[in-house]
């Protein structure tokens, strides 16, 4: 069964934003980078998705310069329903841009799609020349301690009903957990178990030492570093290692 073709990329691109709704008010998360937004006049959002985080600040007051950067094709057509904001299909590591802006962020885990060393090298290149000098890129990954994947089973699927009214059911079942990439199927199927789609998926979890080395190689400074959205420090019960680094 072609399951895209059952349950298309679109379709996927709008049962994220159900899922993931951006909204500063409610979550923490979202609220920890609209204020780095609101303060910064020119913000490059790598791994944009479909815009969710631009769209939230150009509605809500800022008149800089927003742009939004991601390898999805169908991510990028729902980004674009806001002309005022410049959208690019491309991965971090092709971004061509030199010192042009004062913020670049990374959301909802994407740092972690970066999976070998040369990705992460070569992407946070590419991000500290789109940086002036003194720019800050801020971005967050799971900690490691935290096993989040251990809970990324069947067991856990969640029912609920999409965009369009259809009742679904998603999942996701961990394939390979080696060397600190965690490989893992999601899954959308209805509520009876007929699958529609299966989308594969690697993530890397980096702990902090690694990171750091890797930012520090790439010209980063660490500014600040939580291990929660309420600007907690990182303890050995943290599930996030959030960063702001500074181009130096």
């Amino acid at each position: 069964m072609d399951t895209v073709a059952v349950y298309s990329d679109d379709d996927a691109t709008a049962l994220y934003d159900l899922l993931n709704p951006w909204d500063p008010r409610r979550a923490p998360c979202d609220a920890f980078y609209d204020e780095l937004v609101v303060a910064a006049k020119s913000v490059l959002d790598v791994g944009c998705g479909t815009g969710s985080m631009l769209h939230w600040s150009r509605e809500h007051g800022h008149v800089g310069r927003l742009v939004g950067l991601d390898p999805d094709r169908a991510a990028l057509a729902r980004a674009r329903r806001r002309a005022d904001i410049e959208w690019l299909e491309g991965a971090a590591a092709g971004a061509s841009w030199q010192a042009e802006f004062d913020l670049a962020t990374m959301t909802g885990h994407a740092f972690q799609f970066l999976v070998t060393d040369d990705d992460v090298r070569s992407s946070l290149a590419a991000i500290r020349a789109a940086l002036r000098v003194g720019g800050r890129f801020t971005f967050e990954t799971r900690h490691p301690q935290a096993r989040a994947w251990e809970a990324w089973n069947p067991s856990n699927a969640s029912d609920f009903t999409d965009a369009v009214g259809r009742a679904l059911r998603l999942w996701h079942e961990v394939e390979a957990v080696a060397d600190g990439v965690v490989t893992f199927t999601g899954t959308v199927a209805e509520p009876n178990g007929t699958v529609l789609r299966n989308d594969r998926t690697s993530l890397r979890f980096l702990d902090v030492v690694t990171l750091d080395a890797l930012l520090a190689e790439a010209g980063f400074e660490v500014e600040a570093r939580y291990g929660d959205w309420h600007r907690g420090p990182v303890t050995p019960a943290s599930q996030e290692i959030i960063t702001i680094a500074r181009h130096m």
